[in-house]
């Protein structure tokens, strides 16, 4: 049992992945049963997504004809954890997690992490969270009772006990299990379930702190379901936090697996592209370019805070923001490092001051990775996308470690893991069916009825 600093509101004492109960699903065509996080799938992947398999978790992530239908997705867990659709591993593990493809290889360790506060410095945001999001989430969680997907974290482990036990396990195990996704990508699950290596694993996380690459939102609801709990007075007994004490969580070695940073793109429907041009000219120097190619490479190319603008057709390239009018838009609290960033300026310079507008959920679109897909939504609704160059890991990192945050939805980091290979249930589920941790996911003979 991991050490709590606290038994009245458990507080880990330093970084802490337990093992857990994972919940994996018992079908033939594991790769269908999966999907990306909830917030990279479009409405139109949900319905592929839906028709793929007829136990997609998308059915447990958005669930119902709104993606709101938490009540029915309660349901449906229950039902496939009745019928074996889902299985519960006997045996509570950490698990190793690889991701193996065409230029990605990934390796991991998925566990319960214990929660830490930010003021902790243990498990470090580096990105705010809108309500919206954290609402719904908390909303399916509560009504789940599940951690349906796990939070991203990233850690500096140079190579300690902690990798060197993941590349082991990955090079001499057989692993329990084993999916390949339309993208190519091979997943590969591995249950750590000795004691003595698990003992090695906390005590080379201890005194580490991690970074949330992705799931900020996810990580928030974790605490205020926590909050919600400790509040109606469900305090664990001493040295036992309860389950809500700790979240789902796949941590990364950073300096062996360094991850791939790519851009999050805005699209403002309401600003139509020459409009959101001719004001951006009293502030920026603008390049025209003659198509979304030229104009990408020629963003790649810029030093500095830069923008490209487009609706599909010539784009525009902001660079040189007037400096007189930057300083004084930038918060004079934050650090250079902060002020530098090119989702900064876009935050406190180019949408409020050129644009006249703030860059939340209302006003602004988000497009995660794909320029021509921000491009196309543009066009489509008349307005102009803001395409972005990714930030630099080393920034984020160091912005986090010094207690700020970057503007949302600044970062997207990858690969991210997949959801559906491994669920996390928060409570005691003794009618259920389990299996050996050590098996893999291949169904019982005739297979598990759907």
């Amino acid at each position: 049992m991991p050490r709590m600093a606290n038994p009245e509101l458990p507080i880990p004492d330093g970084l802490v992945l337990r093992p857990f109960h994972g919940v994996r699903f018992a079908v033939d065509d594991l790769a269908e049963v999966t999907s990306p996080p909830y917030d990279l799938i479009a409405e139109n992947d949900v319905r592929e997504l839906l028709d793929s398999h007829p136990n997609n978790v998308v059915r447990l992530i958005l669930p119902g004809a709104d993606r709101h239908r938490y009540a029915e997705a309660r349901e449906i867990l229950g039902s496939w954890l009745s019928s074996g659709v889902l299985v519960v591993d006997a045996a509570p593990a950490v698990y190793v997690y690889e991701q193996a493809g065409k230029g990605v290889l990934q390796r991991g360790l998925i566990g319960d992490v214990g929660l830490a506060a930010p003021g902790q410095r243990v498990i470090l945001p580096h990105e705010d969270v809108m309500p919206g999001p954290v609402a719904d989430r908390l909303a399916l969680m509560r009504t789940t009772e599940a951690n349906l997907e796990p939070i991203f974290l990233l850690y500096e482990g140079r190579g300690g006990a902690a990798t060197r036990l993941v590349d082991r396990v990955a090079a001499t195990r057989p692993p329990l299990t084993e999916a390949e996704t339309r993208d190519g990508v091979r997943h590969r699950l591995w249950a750590v379930t000795d004691l003595t290596e698990l003992s090695e694993l906390d005590d080379d996380l201890r005194g580490r702190s991690a970074l949330i690459a992705d799931g900020h939102h996810r990580y928030a609801t974790y605490r205020a379901l926590q909050a919600e709990h400790h509040a109606a007075g469900s305090h664990s007994e001493e040295d036992e936090p309860g389950p809500w004490d700790f979240g789902l969580a796949l941590l990364v070695d950073v300096d062996a697996y360094p991850p791939d940073l790519k851009a999050i793109h805005r699209v403002i429907p309401d600003l139509p592209l020459d409009e959101a041009v001719a004001r951006a000219r009293g502030a920026w120097q603008v390049h025209e370019h003659p198509d979304l190619a030229k104009g990408l490479a020629a963003l790649e190319e810029t030093t500095g805070p830069a923008f490209l603008l487009s609706d599909g057709g010539p784009t525009h390239l902001l660079t040189d923001p007037d400096p007189c009018q930057l300083e004084h838009a930038m918060p004079a609290d934050r650090s250079a490092r902060w002020r530098a960033l090119n989702t900064s300026v876009l935050a406190e310079f180019l949408l409020p001051k050129v644009w006249g507008m703030r860059d939340d959920e209302h006003s602004v679109r988000i497009v995660h990775h794909d320029p021509e897909a921000a491009v196309r939504l543009a066009r489509d609704s008349g307005g102009t996308a803001v395409l972005l160059s990714p930030l630099a890991v080393d920034d984020v990192l160091a912005i986090a470690a010094q207690g700020e945050r970057v503007p949302r939805k600044s970062t997207s980091f990858g690969p991210k893991p997949r959801t559906g290979l491994i669920l996390r249930l928060l409570t005691a589920q003794p009618d259920r069916r389990s299996r050996p941790s050590g098996e893999g996911g291949s169904p019982p003979p005739g297979g598990p009825p759907r």
